[in-house]
């Protein structure tokens, strides 16, 4: 018996969302579960010393999937509820302490009474990198969060099932965004043969409901097919569809660094994006010093995602984080999604224990109360970000002063200089006496000196400078042969020049 059939999935999804719109219909009720008091104050190190047994996994024995379970405490006091389904079979998984280890200071928490308890979340086992081990692959933990990793990659960003009212205003922070949550969830038992695992989901916040179908298949790149219908409580003010949170610390283009001997600190480095109209954009991530949104308009978005371009350890030096095995996430929608734009949000984070990037789609049209909204849209973890193969890729960008070395009053002190190297693609091919060209959309009385050039390494610069303004300017570049594109198209916000003394991020 290979998944289940499309039939058997087509009758879960249809009851779970009549129940997802019933749920929708009444007043919103928030959970309500009472832990016990042992584990409301486990703090982080206790909660790590309590892990599930392996030996106690479910599916292992028929299935080269197999499943784990997260106890409840620490900062996940709202238990879910997990069913197994098998056929025509559903059982539901209670709390038992036995199918955990308690280790260290946890080990305390076996005298106390956990009973009720509950689980935090779940997640799912897979022999990507041998054979003869199950890598854990995918973990659903924590509001609607969930996280993917392939072949050779360690956890990195996160996904979400839906962002709320994330940064309604640049002058915001996310102190009153919505955190929507899964509270159920229906896990089909794979078979032996099976390549992929399917689990349902409902979520419930304030603002709406909704049925969640995800078919997750591991592999070098890890991708989950969603499915949902989303049954509006209220009127929603922002609907972030398919969100991704990531980390950017610091990097090739920050300021002022941390005394850190880490020559950069990210979980991801750009966002990059393909359009309706099949243009790719590139926006290089900053850890900003005021919270900053950034909104591309589109229609019938190709894709979007957030990318960690750097695989080199050399890049990182870190041999603890691994940032060099972060993945890259991409979105792919599935039909139309019409009018709105892909919303970037960076927010001001002093290290890199803050999540600060989140990347998001918003329509156009509104999701109104009493309404409904169905969407499908594929995620998969990258280790290369998808492109153009015509199309070169920004390969570094680079910021620095622009005063002459030597001169004590240079004349362009207060300027920035601006570099933006390009590789691969039809560009590769070129020789260096080509007259490759530079499209810059930027206000001329604020970008002087664009300039491009070959280097010696195959790969091409383009550098302009900025003279100091009031307000922050909106950069594109290209770089073009003969009126054609020959590169993804450079985006990136340039805040004004901070007065002597003050920081920059």
């Amino acid at each position: 018996m290979a998944e289940p059939s499309d039939a058997e999935l087509s009758k879960w999804q249809g009851t779970l969302r009549q129940h997802a719109q019933t749920l929708a219909e009444a007043s919103y009720s928030p959970p309500n579960h009472a832990l016990p008091q042992a584990l409301k104050s486990l703090d982080y190190d206790t909660y790590r010393q309590i892990r599930f047994d392996p030996a106690r996994a479910y599916w292992g024995d028929d299935s080269r999937f197999s499943l784990q379970l997260f106890h409840s405490g620490f900062l996940f006091p709202h238990p879910v509820m997990l069913h197994l389904v098998e056929g025509e079979k559903t059982t539901s998984l209670t709390f038992d302490s036995d199918d955990f280890i308690y280790e260290g200071q946890a080990e305390e928490l076996q005298t106390s009474d956990l009973q009720g308890t509950g689980h935090a979340g779940f997640r799912l086992h897979y022999p990507l990198n041998t054979s003869g081990y199950r890598d854990e692959f995918a973990v659903f933990l924590g509001a609607s969060y969930f996280r993917l990793i392939g072949r050779d990659q360690v956890y990195g960003l996160s996904t979400r099932g839906l962002a709320i009212d994330t940064a309604l205003s640049s002058n915001e922070d996310t102190d009153g965004e919505e955190f929507p949550a899964f509270r159920e969830f229906w896990l089909f038992t794979p078979e032996a043969n099976d390549t992929a695992v399917h689990v349902m989901a409902l979520l419930d916040s304030p603002s709406l409901s909704g049925a969640y179908h995800f078919r997750l298949e591991p592999g070098h790149q890890t991708q989950v097919d969603v499915d949902a219908t989303l049954y509006a409580r209220d009127d929603v003010t922002k609907l972030g569809i398919a969100p991704l949170t990531s980390m950017f610390a610091y990097g090739d283009m920050s300021r002022n660094r941390p005394d850190d001997v880490r020559p950069r600190v990210h979980d991801s480095d750009g966002l990059l994006l393909e359009t309706g109209r099949g243009e790719w954009i590139w926006r290089p991530l900053n850890n900003p010093r005021r919270v900053r949104v950034s909104a591309f308009l589109d229609t019938d978005p190709q894709g979007f995602g957030l990318m960690q371009r750097e695989h080199e350890f050399s890049r990182y030096l870190d041999e603890e984080a691994q940032y060099h095995r972060r993945p890259s996430q991409w979105v792919t929608p599935q039909g139309d999604w019409g009018k709105g734009h892909v919303e970037l949000v960076e927010l001001p984070s002093p290290d890199e224990t803050h999540d600060n990037i989140v990347a998001y789609w918003v329509s156009e049209t509104p999701l109104r109360a009493g309404e409904s909204l169905s969407l499908r849209y594929q995620t998969q973890t990258r280790q290369q970000a998808p492109t153009d193969p015509l199309l070169a890729q920004v390969i570094r960008t680079r910021q620095g002063s622009a005063a002459v070395p030597g001169e004590a009053d240079s004349q362009s002190a207060d300027q920035r200089q601006w570099v933006v190297d390009f590789a691969g693609g039809e560009l590769a091919r070129l020789s260096a006496d080509q007259p490759v060209a530079l499209r810059l959309d930027a206000p001329d009385d604020a970008v002087t000196l664009p300039q491009v050039k070959a280097l010696p390494d195959n790969t091409w610069r383009a550098t302009f400078r900025v003279k100091p303004t009031a307000s922050p300017l909106d950069v594109r570049l290209a770089l073009t042969l003969h009126g054609e594109t020959l590169s993804e198209t450079w985006n990136y916000v340039i805040d004004p020049l901070p007065k002597h003394g003050d920081e920059d991020a």
